[in-house]
């Protein structure tokens, strides 16, 4: 695992999102999630049997290659599951295969429409637009992965993360132009 701790513009990590996993948050400059707290993140990958967990380390960690290898044995015992499909998506991302990746995320959106999984989606291909460079979708998309969760009272962490998102993209889109 590595020994950085990404730290944003402010000097800290204390008001960037959760990513989902313990020690892992969404740097706010990158939208990217980073491992903010190594200890934190190891022990919970240690309490883990969940292949998933792992994936997400290895993708925060950077290893695309190493993701995609634990990643096709799980899809193997468990082909439908939506969250190792998002992953199959990040791997493309972390690759920079960015266009892949937005089509991956397109076709998932198109499958969970109208689900509780429909602003995860939104979010998920908002960040892969991001990083990609498409600022303008990547608004599109944050602002309606944020009004599916504010609609749907989700949890104050995932508002947050969508906010936090929202945010990032509209002053980068505002900067450039």
């Amino acid at each position: 695992m590595t020994t950085d701790v990404m730290i944003d513009s402010m000097g800290g990590t204390s008001e960037w999102p959760d990513a989902g996993f313990p020690g892992i948050k969404i740097n706010p400059d990158t939208l990217m999630p980073g491992i903010v707290n190594e200890e934190v993140c190891n022990l919970a990958l240690q309490a883990s049997t969940d292949p998933a967990d792992r994936i997400m380390v290895l993708l925060a960690e950077g290893h695309a290659a190493d993701a995609a290898e634990l990643l096709a044995e799980a899809r193997y015992n468990d082909p439908e599951s939506f969250r190792l499909r998002t992953f199959e998506a990040e791997v493309l991302r972390v690759s920079k295969r960015f266009d892949r990746a937005v089509d991956l995320f397109r076709q998932l959106l198109g499958e969970v429409q109208g689900t509780e999984l429909e602003a995860l989606a939104h979010q998920h291909l908002g960040r892969a637009y991001y990083a990609g460079g498409n600022t303008a979708a990547a608004v599109d998309e944050f602002a309606k992965a944020l009004d599916l969760r504010v609609a749907g009272s989700a949890d104050a962490a995932l508002i947050y993360s969508s906010t936090v998102a929202l945010q990032r993209a509209r002053n980068v889109l505002e900067m450039s132009s």
